[in-house]
Protein backbone atom coordinates (compact mmCIF):
# COMPACT_ATOMS: atom_id res chain seq x y z
CA UNK A 1 0.00 0.00 0.00
CA UNK A 2 1.27 3.42 -0.81
CA UNK A 3 1.99 5.49 2.21
CA UNK A 4 0.57 8.44 0.05
CA UNK A 5 -2.62 8.81 -1.92
CA UNK A 6 -1.20 9.06 -5.78
CA UNK A 7 -3.35 10.73 -8.07
CA UNK A 8 -2.97 8.54 -10.30
CA UNK A 9 -5.40 4.92 -10.12
CA UNK A 10 -3.36 2.48 -12.53
CA UNK A 11 0.03 2.25 -14.30
CA UNK A 12 2.17 0.06 -15.26
CA UNK A 13 5.22 -2.23 -14.09
CA UNK A 14 7.19 -5.51 -14.57
CA UNK A 15 5.11 -8.88 -13.93
CA UNK A 16 6.14 -9.71 -10.23
CA UNK A 17 8.87 -11.91 -10.32
CA UNK A 18 12.93 -12.29 -10.71
CA UNK A 19 14.46 -9.62 -12.79
CA UNK A 20 14.65 -9.82 -16.52
CA UNK A 21 17.86 -9.62 -18.73
CA UNK A 22 18.09 -9.12 -22.32
CA UNK A 23 21.66 -8.10 -24.40
CA UNK A 24 22.54 -6.30 -27.32
CA UNK A 25 25.59 -6.25 -29.40
CA UNK A 26 26.79 -2.85 -31.37
CA UNK A 27 29.83 -3.19 -32.78
CA UNK A 28 31.34 -5.68 -30.45
CA UNK A 29 30.23 -3.73 -28.21
CA UNK A 30 27.99 -5.59 -25.65
CA UNK A 31 25.34 -3.53 -23.48
CA UNK A 32 23.45 -6.44 -21.33
CA UNK A 33 20.09 -4.84 -19.46
CA UNK A 34 18.90 -5.89 -16.71
CA UNK A 35 15.31 -4.92 -15.60
CA UNK A 36 13.96 -5.25 -12.13
CA UNK A 37 10.80 -4.15 -10.71
CA UNK A 38 11.18 -1.22 -7.93
CA UNK A 39 9.24 0.58 -5.54
CA UNK A 40 11.41 2.47 -3.56
CA UNK A 41 14.51 4.31 -4.41
CA UNK A 42 16.59 1.77 -2.41
CA UNK A 43 15.79 -1.39 -4.13
CA UNK A 44 16.48 0.46 -7.61
CA UNK A 45 19.58 1.52 -6.04
CA UNK A 46 20.18 -2.14 -4.86
CA UNK A 47 20.14 -3.55 -8.69
CA UNK A 48 22.94 -1.34 -9.49
CA UNK A 49 25.28 -2.60 -6.30
CA UNK A 50 24.68 -6.09 -7.30
CA UNK A 51 25.50 -6.12 -11.17
CA UNK A 52 28.66 -4.09 -10.46
CA UNK A 53 29.77 -6.97 -8.19
CA UNK A 54 28.29 -9.62 -10.83
CA UNK A 55 29.84 -7.67 -13.57
CA UNK A 56 32.97 -6.48 -11.65
CA UNK A 57 35.19 -6.22 -15.02
CA UNK A 58 32.63 -4.27 -17.13
CA UNK A 59 33.48 -0.90 -18.16
CA UNK A 60 30.23 0.99 -17.63
CA UNK A 61 27.32 -0.31 -15.65
CA UNK A 62 24.87 2.97 -16.63
CA UNK A 63 21.68 3.00 -14.47
CA UNK A 64 18.10 4.83 -14.43
CA UNK A 65 14.44 4.51 -12.66
CA UNK A 66 11.45 6.16 -12.19
CA UNK A 67 8.87 5.09 -9.04
CA UNK A 68 5.64 6.02 -8.05
CA UNK A 69 2.22 5.69 -9.50
CA UNK A 70 2.58 9.40 -10.30
CA UNK A 71 6.66 8.62 -11.62
CA UNK A 72 7.65 11.37 -9.05
CA UNK A 73 11.17 10.00 -8.25
CA UNK A 74 13.26 9.64 -11.66
CA UNK A 75 16.93 9.08 -11.64
CA UNK A 76 19.64 8.34 -14.21
CA UNK A 77 23.47 7.66 -14.27
CA UNK A 78 25.92 7.44 -17.08
CA UNK A 79 28.36 6.12 -14.89
CA UNK A 80 31.43 7.23 -16.93
CA UNK A 81 30.11 7.07 -20.35
CA UNK A 82 30.10 11.09 -21.72
CA UNK A 83 27.29 13.20 -20.19
CA UNK A 84 23.88 12.14 -21.74
CA UNK A 85 24.67 9.72 -23.68
CA UNK A 86 23.42 6.65 -21.21
CA UNK A 87 21.27 6.98 -18.23
CA UNK A 88 19.36 10.13 -19.58
CA UNK A 89 18.39 7.71 -23.46
CA UNK A 90 17.81 4.94 -20.27
CA UNK A 91 15.18 7.39 -18.81
CA UNK A 92 13.82 7.96 -21.48
CA UNK A 93 13.09 4.91 -23.02
CA UNK A 94 11.59 3.69 -19.88
CA UNK A 95 9.10 7.50 -19.56
CA UNK A 96 8.19 7.29 -23.00
CA UNK A 97 7.34 3.78 -23.47
CA UNK A 98 3.97 3.17 -24.18
CA UNK A 99 2.08 0.30 -22.41
CA UNK A 100 -1.34 0.84 -24.33
CA UNK A 101 -1.72 2.87 -27.75
CA UNK A 102 -0.87 6.82 -26.61
CA UNK A 103 -0.81 5.37 -22.74
CA UNK A 104 2.88 6.33 -21.09
CA UNK A 105 2.60 5.21 -17.08
CA UNK A 106 5.13 2.64 -17.13
CA UNK A 107 6.82 3.45 -13.79
CA UNK A 108 8.49 1.29 -10.30
CA UNK A 109 11.21 0.24 -12.95
CA UNK A 110 15.17 0.37 -12.30
CA UNK A 111 16.85 -0.17 -15.77
CA UNK A 112 21.18 -1.09 -15.44
CA UNK A 113 22.85 -1.34 -18.81
CA UNK A 114 26.49 -3.33 -17.97
CA UNK A 115 28.56 -2.29 -21.23
CA UNK A 116 31.59 -4.19 -22.17
CA UNK A 117 33.81 -1.89 -24.57
CA UNK A 118 34.29 -3.80 -28.28
CA UNK A 119 37.49 -1.52 -29.37
CA UNK A 120 35.39 0.24 -31.85
CA UNK A 121 34.18 4.34 -30.53
CA UNK A 122 30.37 4.65 -31.32
CA UNK A 123 30.49 8.20 -30.93
CA UNK A 124 27.97 10.20 -28.52
CA UNK A 125 24.66 9.43 -31.52
CA UNK A 126 25.56 6.12 -31.43
CA UNK A 127 26.02 5.48 -27.54
CA UNK A 128 22.63 7.33 -27.50
CA UNK A 129 20.83 4.94 -29.83
CA UNK A 130 22.52 1.62 -28.24
CA UNK A 131 21.39 2.92 -24.70
CA UNK A 132 17.79 3.82 -25.96
CA UNK A 133 17.77 0.86 -27.95
CA UNK A 134 18.71 -1.71 -25.08
CA UNK A 135 16.12 -0.65 -22.98
CA UNK A 136 13.71 -0.76 -25.09
CA UNK A 137 14.45 -4.13 -26.98
CA UNK A 138 13.97 -5.55 -23.27
CA UNK A 139 11.31 -4.25 -22.46
CA UNK A 140 9.62 -5.35 -25.51
CA UNK A 141 10.38 -8.71 -24.32
CA UNK A 142 9.49 -8.09 -20.42
CA UNK A 143 6.32 -9.42 -18.86
CA UNK A 144 4.52 -6.40 -18.03
CA UNK A 145 1.25 -5.85 -15.20
CA UNK A 146 -1.37 -3.66 -14.64
CA UNK A 147 -1.58 -1.78 -11.03
CA UNK A 148 -4.61 -0.74 -10.19
CA UNK A 149 -5.79 1.27 -6.67
CA UNK A 150 -9.25 -1.18 -5.28
CA UNK A 151 -10.99 0.44 -2.41
CA UNK A 152 -11.34 -3.03 -0.45
CA UNK A 153 -14.60 -3.38 0.83
CA UNK A 154 -16.08 -6.31 3.40
CA UNK A 155 -19.24 -7.86 4.09
CA UNK A 156 -19.84 -10.47 6.72
CA UNK A 157 -22.46 -13.34 5.99
CA UNK A 158 -23.07 -16.39 7.93
CA UNK A 159 -20.83 -18.67 6.99
CA UNK A 160 -22.84 -21.27 5.07
CA UNK A 161 -23.78 -18.30 2.56
CA UNK A 162 -20.21 -18.09 1.91
CA UNK A 163 -19.09 -20.18 -1.05
CA UNK A 164 -22.21 -19.74 -2.73
CA UNK A 165 -21.88 -15.60 -2.29
CA UNK A 166 -18.16 -15.34 -3.13
CA UNK A 167 -19.28 -17.73 -6.51
CA UNK A 168 -21.71 -15.58 -7.34
CA UNK A 169 -19.25 -12.18 -7.15
CA UNK A 170 -16.41 -14.04 -8.67
CA UNK A 171 -19.56 -14.67 -11.63
CA UNK A 172 -20.62 -10.68 -11.24
CA UNK A 173 -16.90 -9.72 -12.04
CA UNK A 174 -15.77 -8.84 -8.75
CA UNK A 175 -12.62 -9.31 -7.82
CA UNK A 176 -11.75 -10.83 -4.04
CA UNK A 177 -8.93 -10.10 -1.88
CA UNK A 178 -9.21 -12.35 0.98
CA UNK A 179 -11.58 -13.98 3.44
CA UNK A 180 -11.64 -15.05 7.21
CA UNK A 181 -13.09 -16.64 9.11
CA UNK A 182 -14.93 -15.41 12.37
CA UNK A 183 -16.99 -17.60 15.37
CA UNK A 184 -20.50 -16.44 14.00
CA UNK A 185 -19.21 -14.98 10.05
CA UNK A 186 -17.57 -15.52 6.72
CA UNK A 187 -15.98 -11.98 6.21
CA UNK A 188 -15.29 -11.83 2.11
CA UNK A 189 -13.42 -8.88 1.31
CA UNK A 190 -14.02 -7.26 -2.44
CA UNK A 191 -11.43 -5.52 -4.15
CA UNK A 192 -13.10 -2.69 -6.17
CA UNK A 193 -12.10 0.38 -8.52
CA UNK A 194 -11.52 3.36 -6.22
CA UNK A 195 -14.59 5.58 -6.91
CA UNK A 196 -17.77 6.24 -5.59
CA UNK A 197 -19.61 4.86 -8.55
CA UNK A 198 -17.96 1.66 -9.04
CA UNK A 199 -18.38 1.34 -4.95
CA UNK A 200 -22.19 1.98 -5.27
CA UNK A 201 -22.80 -0.28 -8.42
CA UNK A 202 -20.73 -3.27 -6.00
CA UNK A 203 -22.86 -2.98 -2.75
CA UNK A 204 -26.32 -2.58 -5.30
CA UNK A 205 -25.00 -6.02 -6.86
CA UNK A 206 -24.30 -7.05 -3.02
CA UNK A 207 -27.96 -6.20 -2.24
CA UNK A 208 -29.45 -8.26 -4.84
CA UNK A 209 -27.43 -11.44 -4.52
CA UNK A 210 -27.92 -11.29 -0.51
CA UNK A 211 -32.19 -9.97 -1.22
CA UNK A 212 -30.60 -7.15 1.00
CA UNK A 213 -29.46 -9.15 3.98
CA UNK A 214 -25.83 -7.85 3.64
CA UNK A 215 -23.99 -4.61 3.13
CA UNK A 216 -20.95 -3.72 1.69
CA UNK A 217 -18.21 -1.89 4.00
CA UNK A 218 -15.27 0.45 2.25
CA UNK A 219 -12.20 0.06 3.52
CA UNK A 220 -8.59 1.28 2.87
CA UNK A 221 -7.09 0.76 -0.21
CA UNK A 222 -4.70 -1.40 -2.03
CA UNK A 223 -2.45 -1.87 -5.37
CA UNK A 224 -3.74 -5.39 -7.27
CA UNK A 225 -1.77 -6.57 -9.74
CA UNK A 226 -3.04 -7.57 -13.30
CA UNK A 227 -1.04 -9.51 -15.88
CA UNK A 228 -0.42 -8.13 -19.09
CA UNK A 229 0.15 -11.09 -21.84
Amino acid sequence: MQEHESRATTYTTLAAGGDFRHELEVKRSRFITVLRRAGTEDAARDLVAGLRREFHDARHHCSAFVIGPDRTVQRSSDDGEPAGTAGIPMLEALLKRETAPGVTDLSDVSAVVVRYFGGVLLGAGGLVRAYSESVSAALDRAPLARRSRRRICSTAVPHAAAGRLENDLRAAGMVMADTSYQDRHTVLRIAVADNAAAIAAASDRLLQLTAGSAELNPDGTEWIDERLD
